[in-house]
């Protein structure tokens, strides 16, 4: 466990990692559920309002209970937008890629998520990875790139497919660093939150534009006809966004960037073994071997030591450098 994680349970924190590496794993099956009565805008305007509907309860668990912070004041509410609206960006740009780019450049794409983020996160938080943590996330994401190619029948690479969905991968790797920059100021529920209001609002809207633009409303309220659909619809709400989206926001906010990303390239693992133990998909050797390479990287990433001073810098650092300049002004 690295020395950002070092004020919450190991074990709460790993679990929690494996709760978002679940629900992201386990994403593809009700995408495939949902696919038999709704198009995919569909399938989103009504996976956010049941994440919305989701994180509303949870918030009001929590008041009743007692254990929900107040807000504080003077916090700078443009970076809570921002971590939203990267993670928005990228359900916008994964959505215009599938007109483009099959699931598999996308998944080969997307694979690169821990890598991005790790360059964007040196960048702007100045955060450091070790080279043991180099090897481990490096191992991780070729195993996974391997194990892609090999599971594909065939890959056919489109350039506009590629470009948008690289786009919306870098869009990703934004959000955690932005969720890495505003720990210990946003908790994860409002980061959460405030993902679900603006994901309901950008897809339910874009859903009654295209109902008013066709005359119809059947594409919207049809699959509320089959009970098999909203089971699942609310599935993919409030586990595949909802808890991936309070997960993830946890996990960044106790352990670094790149010890976070291998639990992205572990949920793809995860959806391939889901695919076979549900569908009847077959394992090969390979599905084997770039699985235990994977998860020796994740397992390696977990122990793999990090100093203190890699963390990076954050927002409470920069409000706290801040303060004085304007406590001088207050003084004059």
């Amino acid at each position: 466990m690295s020395n950002a994680s070092k004020n919450v349970s190991g074990i709460k924190l790993y679990s929690v990692a494996l709760l978002f590496t679940f629900s992201i794993g386990f994403s593809f099956f009700g995408i495939k559920k949902c696919t038999l009565y709704a198009d995919t805008l569909t399938i989103l305007s009504y996976r956010y309002i049941a994440a919305l509907i989701g994180v509303l309860l949870w918030i009001a668990i929590l008041r009743a209970l007692g254990k929900y912070p107040k807000p504080q004041p003077g916090r700078p509410r443009a970076k809570l937008y921002q971590t939203a609206a990267f993670y928005i960006l990228f359900m916008i740009f994964q959505i215009l890629a599938m007109f483009f780019a099959t699931s598999i450049e996308g998944a080969l794409v997307y694979s690169m998520v821990p890598i991005f983020a790790k360059i964007i996160g040196r960048i702007v938080l100045g955060e450091r990875s070790t080279r043991l943590q180099m090897f481990f996330i490096v191992l991780t994401v070729s195993a996974l790139i391997v194990l892609i190619i090999l599971n594909a029948a065939s890959i056919e690479l489109n350039a506009a497919g590629l470009v948008i969905m690289l786009i919306g991968s870098i869009f990703m790797a934004c959000q955690n660093v932005s969720a890495r920059y505003v720990r210990g100021v946003f908790s994860p529920t409002e980061i959460t939150l405030t993902i679900s209001i603006g994901g309901s609002v950008i897809f339910i809207g874009a859903s009654l534009v295209r109902a008013a633009a066709r005359g119809s409303m059947e594409l919207l309220l049809s699959p509320l006809h089959h009970p098999d659909f909203i089971i699942w619809a609310s599935f993919l709400g409030i586990f595949c966004i909802l808890l991936s989206a309070q997960s993830m926001a946890y996990m960044l906010a106790h352990m670094e960037i790149i010890q976070a990303g291998v639990f992205n390239s572990f949920s793809t693992l995860i959806s391939i073994i889901a695919g076979a133990l549900l569908l009847g998909e077959p394992l090969y050797w390979y599905h084997y071997l770039c699985g235990a390479l994977i998860l020796s990287g994740v397992i390696g990433m977990i122990f793999a030591p990090a100093d203190e001073k890699n963390a990076g810098k954050s927002l409470t650092d920069d409000m706290q450098q801040t303060k004085p300049g304007k406590d001088r002004l207050n003084d004059k």
